[in-house]
């Protein structure tokens, strides 16, 4: 009997022990094949208990429900901490899932990009925000990373809760540009991003079946994160977008900036300057590869003349 009542007292003792100061399920092991370990305490000595065999002394003594009770709260946090383990595991679905991977894109190739020095606030996004608005554009969140290298020009990545903007400081400076001028090309780069061509061109990833799903206890594959990024890399520094797609983002931001003649010609005049940069400096000749061509979208621009 004293055996009973001393392991009756290791019981309840356990179920008095607190986790307040502990609110979030403990991690387990990354190893997949290694079940949750991380147990409560709680639930640790309860593995120890067999109750079977002392049920009808705990319900003669009139224990029973507050047993049940308490190994039933020991049960239900062992549960929120497996759901809490295996949520750790999901795979961001496509709303979030951009967003990611256009930061990972962005600290994956930092070398190339030269986005880490030191740079004054430059003001470049206030003044957008406002030219937005103007525009009747509201509501939109965005980052403008300014980066310190003539590799990529100007381009809006993949996002759908923070638009995220890429600017060339060698590429304003070469041409002296104005915030007029950067927010028509920041602009530009919107209407690019809202079109979905850029996000387009990576549908046939097999990455994109696997969104929103969940990985616990199985391998997951890098190999698809990183094809993704080659298809960034190839999209942001070779290929750019074809002349189908620039003559739609032409099209879009004559027919958006007609209400405001000033900055449709302010526009008109950055695309001659750009292309009197490609055709005669050598560092940005292959401008032409990623945003085709600039003469062209004069071209599209002027009356009868919006022909592919």
């Amino acid at each position: 009997m004293k055996k009973l009542i001393l392991l009756i007292t290791l019981i309840t003792s356990s179920f008095a022990f607190s986790q307040s100061q502990e609110n979030v399920p403990a991690v387990m092991n990354d190893d997949k094949n290694v079940p949750d370990k991380e147990k409560t305490l709680e639930e640790k000595k309860m593995e120890l208990v067999n109750f079977d065999k002392i049920k009808e002394v705990l319900k003669e003594d009139q224990l029973l429900d507050e047993a049940n009770r308490k190994k039933s709260k020991v049960s239900n946090k062992g549960k929120k901490r497996i759901d809490w383990n295996q949520r750790r595991y999901n795979i961001p679905k496509e709303d979030e899932f951009w967003d990611f991977l256009s930061e990972l894109w962005l600290v994956k190739r930092a070398t190339q990009l030269k986005w880490d020095f030191e740079k004054p606030a430059y003001g470049i996004d206030s003044s957008f925000k406002e030219f937005l608005e103007k525009m009747g554009i509201y509501e939109v969140s965005f980052k403008i990373l300014v980066v310190n290298s003539p590799k990529v020009f100007h381009m809006a990545l993949p996002s759908r809760q923070h638009k995220i903007f890429i600017l060339s400081l060698p590429f304003i400076r070469t041409m002296d540009l104005s915030k007029s001028e950067i927010n028509l090309l920041l602009l530009e780069d919107f209407k690019r991003l809202e079109s979905g061509v850029f996000i387009n061109k990576l549908k046939s990833s097999k990455m994109l079946s696997q969104l929103g799903s969940n990985f616990y206890k199985k391998k997951f594959n890098n190999a698809h994160i990183d094809e993704l990024l080659k298809m960034y890399d190839q999209i942001a520094f070779e290929k750019g977008f074809n002349f189908q797609e620039q003559f739609g983002v032409t099209q879009q931001m004559d027919i958006h900036l007609k209400s405001d003649l000033k900055e449709w010609g302010k526009y008109y005049n950055l695309l001659q300057k750009i292309d009197d940069l490609v055709k005669n400096n050598a560092l940005f000749r292959d401008y032409n590869k990623i945003y085709p061509s600039p003469e062209l979208q004069m071209n599209w621009l002027k009356p009868k003349s919006k022909k592919i």
